[in-house]
């Protein structure tokens, strides 16, 4: 399990969405949540977001 954390534009990049649709995913519950890095900033597990793709990609069939 990697515990890298990556800031929202990592996870921007990764799933090449905009940071508008990350943060409307995690009002839905369809992304993983954030981990509070101080009072201003967020980042997630690196190993949520692959995890996330990996079930997107075997969602599609």
């Amino acid at each position: 399990m990697s515990l890298k954390i990556l800031r929202l534009s990592q996870v921007v990049e990764m799933t090449g969405t905009s940071k508008s649709t990350i943060y409307r995913w995690i009002n839905a519950n369809q992304f993983p949540k954030p981990i509070n890095l101080s009072h201003a900033s967020v980042g997630w597990l690196e190993a949520d977001i692959n995890d996330w793709i990996q079930s997107k990609i075997q969602a599609r069939g």
